[in-house]
């Protein structure tokens, strides 16, 4: 469809000149809110229609209008990919509620705008339920002291080890940081010996304590809005996966749909599609597969991988996107490989065999 076909229910000529701020600024309004209301609803086309227009009109309205417009965008599951990018890349005041909310950014986008914009961008950024290692790794490298406190007081954030170990040479001279850093249920020995090397005598006997239990001890003690953000329901619930499936559908009947396919979503972050790709390739249904791919204990993904015969290559790609960016480790990855490259055909064909619904679920 072309551009002036998509956008032709708006007269784009008549909202030109001063005369037509008022007209803009409330067909702006009054297109992101009936989008709000019948997202879920739309079609593809319908959402491609949306975003033509949207992206004109918020490049026509002013600050107050566009931030309308991100607001109603910021809680949806699917939207005006286009439009959405355009806006969380706008000022703060624009920005804020997509950088601090929106699922339709993707950590590329996140990464960017976290590299190239101010401290504002990044701290907003900060705030996301749930941020992944790439992220996090810019936000406290290109980030203030204001930006790197939430990164620290963040429960959803996935921090390496030299993104720590910098936090931690941070809060030498910050006892906000310190206190953050000493709260996290993440902090492995090494870093609870850094830490007491800098902090103040509080948290060192706060660290202390700490250090004499083990690792899953200290585990245990991670909160429950934590526990809550890496729950299965939780992760179900960010992504919208029947939309996906009507996309890969549409693929499908073009002879579209391949392993490379597959990799594709995988590299390009897009893990609904992932899913429901990887669905379609092992005939099994998308909801099904898509609670045994959100889960922190991928064997049903690894079995059903290995009796349709998916290649290491891809299976891989998998476990590093979506919730198992977050929920597995490096060492969760590689066990799964290992696990995945040492089991036979047969041998996950006669798992399947054994499989029944409670099971999978």
């Amino acid at each position: 469809m072309s551009d002036a076909l998509k956008t032709e229910l708006v007269n784009f000529s008549e909202l030109s000149g001063e005369a037509g701020s008022a007209r803009r600024a409330e067909l702006a309004r009054h297109v992101a809110t009936l989008f709000a209301l019948t997202s879920d609803r739309c079609s593809d086309e319908q959402v491609d229609i949306y975003d033509s227009v949207l992206i004109r009109l918020v490049d026509m309205v002013e600050t107050e209008v566009r931030r309308f417009v991100a607001e109603q965008m910021a809680g949806l599951r699917r939207g005006p990919e286009e439009t959405i990018r355009r806006l969380a890349d706008d000022q703060i005041e624009v920005a804020e509620p997509l950088l601090k909310k929106s699922t339709v950014l993707r950590d590329a986008d996140l990464v960017r705008i976290a590299d190239a914009s101010g401290n504002s961008h990044r701290l907003a950024i900060a705030h996301r339920d749930v941020l992944s290692e790439e992220v996090t790794e810019v936000l406290v490298r290109r980030g203030d002291l204001r930006v790197k406190r939430k990164v620290a007081s963040n429960e959803g954030a996935v921090l390496s080890d030299a993104a720590m170990m910098a936090l931690i040479g941070d809060s030498a001279s910050d006892a906000t940081l310190q206190s953050s850093l000493s709260e996290r249920g993440d902090l492995a020995e090494a870093h609870i010996r850094s830490l007491v090397a800098v902090a103040g005598e509080e948290i060192r006997r706060r660290l202390r304590s700490r250090g004499d239990s083990t690792e899953a001890e200290r585990l245990d003690e991670a909160t429950e809005i934590a526990a809550q953000r890496m729950s299965n329901q939780y992760w179900l619930g960010r992504y919208d996966f029947e939309t996906a499936r009507s996309r890969v559908l549409l693929l499908a009947k073009r002879g579209m749909v391949s392993e490379a396919t597959l990799r594709r979503f995988a590299s390009e972050d897009r893990f609904p599609e992932a899913v429901a790709a990887f669905a379609w390739l092992v005939r099994c249904g998308v909801e099904e597969v898509s609670h045994w791919m959100v889960r922190s204990d991928p064997e049903p993904f690894l079995i059903t991988a290995k009796a349709s015969g998916l290649s290491a290559i891809t299976v891989g790609a998998l476990l590093s996107i979506g919730p198992w960016r977050h929920r597995l480790s490096l060492d969760d990855r590689s066990r799964a490989m290992k696990t995945f490259e040492r089991m036979t055909v047969g041998d996950a064909k006669r798992k399947m065999a054994h499989w029944n619904h409670t099971v999978l679920h």
